[in-house]
């Protein structure tokens, strides 16, 4: 496996602490749209779901915390 990019994993970990992707998005200097869609490609690149996404925010999976 490949090292993931280093702006998707500096996106996980602010989208990680603020578990809203609005105020991480803000905090980045991104559109939320560009910020999932840079975490949707690193969960793909690591074949993990990362986020449950929900309508009040994203906390981590299992797999998640262990990143």
């Amino acid at each position: 496996m490949s090292r993931a990019p280093l702006q998707a994993l500096q996106a996980f970990v602010i989208a990680a602490r603020h578990g809203n992707l609005t105020r991480a998005a803000q905090a980045l200097h991104l559109t939320v749209s560009a910020l999932s869609h840079q975490l949707k490609n690193l969960e793909e690149r690591l074949s993990r779901r990362l986020f449950e996404r929900g309508p009040r925010g994203v906390s981590l999976t299992v797999e998640g915390q262990r990143l």
